[in-house]
């Protein structure tokens, strides 16, 4: 799907679109394709990244008028406070732009996959300063297909998320059965009536053929769901002794064996084609993508988002299997 730029003005305010979505749902994929596209005009994007590598920030940059990284935390608590800092900040430089065709025409916050888009909403338009310079144009939910029957089963925040939408759109559409794609469109309607909504694959608009009398999924009720341990990032330093050949081998055992506590996997590692990042989303990789040589400060690090996770299991995990090729 392709945003439609839009050059009319509602009032002086400056546009904000959150753009949010679980982890691994495919913002930053739907992002590089939009600014690519040009869908947005003259745009600033914050990321707010939950792993410790982060990489959005780089591959969405090309494209954009500017870029800030949010590291201070998620955008709808712990770093609340660095957003709110950043927006006033791009509100007082656009007030000081000596022309209209050289302000920022609109903001993309890009959400951690933790953060409930409605608190940040709420937030922004609660401060006295804000809510005089920024407008919230809408806020737009990725959901990913492929795992959205598990996640909308274990996380509540997925379902937090879809709620607070006034646009969703199902990524990985092309990936997923047609009978369970009907499932999944029929329930996000359900939890959220009021929304627009459509698909994609990789950015680009994906029209699926949809049953409308599909069955929803049979999801638990608020507050029926067994608690569960936290998701927190665990980010593993890849040593120079390590065998690539025995790492490939140990990511792929351990997340066949541990898929369903893996949110997310996140790594950049040098090549000698330069750098190359590797992500994936529970028990599934992506196929690899080389980033700007520019990126250094992160290489050789893989990042898991999860449940159970701890710093020195994974080490000698790794070592032990790394030892026994």
């Amino acid at each position: 799907m392709s945003e439609k730029k839009t050059t009319r003005k509602i009032d002086g305010r400056i546009r904000l679109t959150i753009l949010g979505g679980y982890l691994g749902s495919g913002k930053t994929t739907w992002l590089r394709h939009q600014l690519f596209m040009n869908a947005f005009g003259r745009v600033h994007i914050l990321v707010n990244e939950a792993a410790e590598t982060p990489v959005d920030d780089i591959l969405l940059a090309e494209h954009a008028t500017g870029m800030t990284l949010l590291s201070g935390g998620c955008a709808c608590c712990a770093g609340q406070e660095e957003l709110i800092r950043t927006l006033r900040k791009l509100c007082d430089e656009r007030s000081r732009s000596p022309s209209d065709e050289a302000r920022l025409e609109q903001i993309i916050l890009e959400t951690s996959g933790l953060a409930d888009p409605a608190a940040i909403a709420s937030a922004i338009q609660n401060d006295p300063v804000l809510v005089h310079h920024v407008r919230l144009d809408k806020i737009i939910v990725l959901v990913d297909a492929l795992n959205i029957a598990d996640q909308l089963g274990t996380e509540y925040l997925g379902r937090q998320q879809i709620e607070a939408a006034d646009h969703i759109i199902l990524t990985k559409a092309d990936l997923q059965d047609p009978s369970v794609l009907s499932s999944a469109h029929v329930t996000v309607e359900l939890i959220n009536p009021g929304a627009t909504l459509s698909a994609a694959v990789k950015g680009e608009a994906f029209e699926p053929h949809v049953n409308p009398d599909a069955e929803p999924f049979d999801l638990p009720l608020q507050g029926d769901e067994k608690p569960l341990e936290p998701i927190t990032p665990t980010r593993l330093a890849i040593g120079d002794e390590v065998d690539w050949a025995a790492f490939s081998v140990w990511l792929s055992a351990l997340l066949h064996a541990r898929g369903k506590d893996i949110v997310r996997v996140k790594g950049v590692f040098a090549t000698p084609a330069g750098p190359l990042l590797l992500q994936g989303v529970r028990n599934s990789v992506q196929a690899p993508e080389m980033l700007p040589p520019s990126l250094t400060e992160y290489q050789n690090n893989i990042v898991f988002i999860g449940r159970g996770f701890q710093l020195d299991e994974l080490e000698a995990s790794l070592n032990y299997f790394s030892l026994n090729e």
